[in-house]
Formats: structure tokens, C-alpha cells, sequence
């Protein structure tokens, strides 16, 4: 394995995880949302990974997100009668995204992110290192 693909891979596991903190986002912004049926309110999604061991075309390896799932777990339902969004029960369904995965999620994300940047960071200073030796 060359110091090229250590920048390939880490590269490619890098806009992996910022495509997962994205996700995280934007649960995190549909968190509190609400809707008027158990089929319209916002469910959790989650990426999915997947490796990429030799591409022939462009020699490439690393990792890619290769679909994206919503969670099974049921939204909330609140009885609000007032709420114009509630249905004929007088239920509104928030959406069912748990704050504490979340979170966990992306601190898990924004490390696996930054030990890829030390990755890169290391592998360059040894080929500038490897290029010096001629000195």
C-alpha cells in the first residue's frame, strides 16, 4: 500500500463522515417537529456504509455511504386538540429522533473525522520527509 492511497482512503472515509454529520443535522433540526398523521411525521435516518475494496476503473479504496435508512421506532404521539395539525383524535406525531443517540452519533462521527484529518496529516509529513532524505 502506497502513502497515495493512505490519501485515497482516508479521503474517501472523510466525506463519509461529514455526509453522516450531515444527517445528523438534519435530524437534529426535525427533532421537535410535528405532523398530523403517524405516516407524516419525521422519522430518524441513519447512513449506511459501505465498503469499497478496489475500483478497477480508478484504483480507488476507502468507504461510501450507500443508502440511508429511517428508523423503525414509532413517532410520538401528544394530544394537543387545539393544534390545527392534530387529526380528528386530537393527536399531533412528533417525529421520533432521540436527542442522546444523536449526540452520541455525532461525537462518534467527529472523531472518526478528525483522526481521518491525522491520517492525511501524517502521511503527508512522511513523504515530505521521504523526499528530503536525497539531501
Amino acid at each position: 500500500m502506497s502513502l497515495m492511497s493512505n490519501f485515497s482512503i482516508a479521503g474517501t472515509a472523510m466525506a463519509s463522515q461529514s455526509q453522516r454529520l450531515n444527517m445528523i443535522a438534519s435530524n437534529v433540526a426535525n427533532a421537535n417537529t410535528i405532523a398530523g398523521s403517524k405516516e407524516e411525521a419525521y422519522r430518524s435516518r441513519q447512513p449506511v456504509f459501505e465498503s469499497i475494496l478496489l475500483d478497477q476503473r480508478t484504483g480507488a479504496k476507502g468507504v461510501m455511504m450507500s443508502a440511508v435508512v429511517e428508523s423503525d421506532a414509532e413517532p410520538v404521539a401528544r394530544y394537543e386538540p387545539n393544534n390545527p395539525l392534530s387529526d380528528e383524535e386530537g393527536y399531533v406525531w412528533g417525529s421520533n429522533v432521540n436527542m442522546v443517540e444523536e449526540m452520541a452519533n455525532m461525537i462518534a462521527s467527529s472523531r472518526n473525522y478528525q483522526s481521518n484529518v491525522k491520517v492525511v496529516e501524517t502521511s503527508r509529513q512522511l513523504m515530505l520527509r521521504t523526499l528530503s532524505l536525497g539531501e
